[in-house]
């Protein structure tokens, strides 16, 4: 019996896919996010189902780890809402196998998951390959302490990314969406000097109409709410900003 994994964070969409794809004789597991889906890639998969948007890593995300990181094989269909011809491009350069845009057809999902699986070799990983196995584990590993690192603590201030909180001495800094994403960059590798246009590619990203001088004013204001803190964001002139620990005072 052929196996398919299918990733999606929406559960009900889960239960539709599971019931009928198991009525057409094939085992399913399922995962509710990428991250869950890590965890099983251990086991023998004929194909992935998986959805792009999803919280946390994003199906793109997860397939080019796989594919890149892994070094996966396993035939994949996206299932997914995103229905542009460059979200389809992305994905195909992802190296997916097929691309199928919600709301869908279950008899067109399971036409196109037999025709997948019929026309490409089975993905195996099994006990008796364990330099795999260790490659999966070593990832595994890697991706903890990736988790891990996105929790900040340099001596009373902690900076925590999956909350999006931070406080100095266990008090709560009020700051805005900006002014965090800003702080968490600095201070989650020391001491590095990030230059304005890096800051502003990956804290504004595609917003419009923004200019170098916004950094400055945002830096400035959250120098006064990190207190002693505040002195530790070094302006390296010409270069850019950095978090500098060593000057805490």
């Amino acid at each position: 019996m052929k196996k398919i994994l299918v990733v999606d964070d929406e559960e009900v969409l889960c239960e539709i896919l599971r019931y009928n794809l198991k009525s057409a004789n094939y085992q399913v597991d399922i995962a509710y996010s990428a991250e869950d889906a890590f965890s099983k890639l251990k086991n023998f998969y004929d194909l992935i189902l998986l959805d792009v948007m999803m919280d946390g890593i994003t199906g793109f995300k997860f397939a080019e780890l796989i594919r890149d990181d892994y070094g996966i094989n396993v035939p994949i269909i996206f299932i997914t809402s995103k229905d542009s011809e460059k979200d389809k491009l992305t994905g195909f350069g992802l190296g997916a196998d097929d691309y199928i845009t919600k709301p869908f057809s279950v008899k067109e999902v399971i036409a196109r998951v037999r025709a997948v699986i019929h026309r490409t070799e089975k993905f195996k990983l099994s006990e008796s390959e364990p330099e795999v196995q260790k490659l999966i584990k070593d990832k595994e590993r890697k991706r903890k302490e990736e988790k891990v690192a996105r929790l900040v603590k340099i001596a009373g201030l902690q900076v925590d990314y999956d909350t999006k909180t931070a406080t100095i001495d266990k008090e709560p800094i009020t700051m805005t969406k900006k002014e965090f994403e800003i702080l968490y960059m600095l201070t989650a590798e020391p001491k590095k000097v990030f230059p304005r246009q890096i800051i502003l590619e990956n804290v504004w990203k595609n917003e419009a109409f923004v200019i170098d001088r916004t950094v400055d004013v945002h830096i400035a204001r959250l120098r006064k709410k990190l207190l002693k803190y505040g002195n530790c964001i070094i302006n390296k002139s010409g270069f850019g900003y950095s978090f500098n620990p060593d000057e805490i005072k």
